[in-house]
């Protein structure tokens, strides 16, 4: 299998074998139940569904009760679609996936959603200088955009000007983090470098390619 479903615990550090001091990031991956195997001739491509998290009946669709139901486990908080797996390595519905499908030391890709910074200005959201202190007396200008338009030709603002707006929130995929450890009692895996989105949030982790 490519990957599992996981939740971003938190960061920390690890020493390598020289005594260097590695920051990382503990990921919960699984345990991932299969819940749907489709297929190029049936749905129009291929994938597996895997499902993670527990979740309360009460706040589950009912078409998706049924869902559940078929594969014969407990409904789930997570969805999601792994087009990425070995061929010969076929799993069946209802397969349970862990930490195990990955190894020590080698690369994975980690998809999250950004932290959701709200409505921000330029210098936050593109990193513009500001003005600094030579505004001759306008203090209102330090941390503006400036001037955005050409004169009476083109008398419009081109497309994809960097102005201010809502930040954060996006999909961001992290590639090539090496795999530094796996505790598979306790279905974590500690992954190089960082990961996006807050702790607590979910995250896709696929073995590179």
């Amino acid at each position: 299998m490519s990957g599992l479903i996981g939740r971003k615990i938190g960061m920390t550090s690890l020493y390598d074998a020289s005594g260097k001091n590695i920051p990382c990031t503990v990921i919960e991956a699984g345990p991932c139940t299969v819940t749907q195997i489709k297929s190029k001739d049936k749905e129009g491509y291929d994938c597996i569904q895997l499902a993670f998290d527990e979740k309360k009946e009460k706040h589950t669709t009912n078409a998706l009760k049924g869902h559940f139901k078929k594969v014969g486990i407990t409904p789930k908080k997570v969805l999601m679609e792994f087009t990425r797996f070995e061929e010969g390595n076929k799993k069946q519905l209802g397969d349970v996936l862990t930490v195990n499908v990955f190894v020590e030391g080698e690369y994975v890709d980690v998809i999250g959603t950004s932290k959701g910074k709200g409505f921000q200005g330029v210098v936050k959201r593109h990193g513009f200088g500001g003005v600094g202190d030579t505004t001759h007396g306008q203090c209102d200008r330090k941390r503006a955009p400036g001037s955005i338009g050409a004169s009476s030709y083109p008398s419009r603002v081109f497309k994809g000007m960097r102005m201010a707006g809502r930040t954060g929130g996006d999909t961001v995929k992290m590639i090539n983090l090496t795999v530094v450890k796996l505790i598979p009692e306790k279905n974590l895996i500690v992954v190089k470098g960082s990961v996006p989105g807050p702790n607590g949030s979910y995250v896709k982790v696929e073995r590179w390619s």
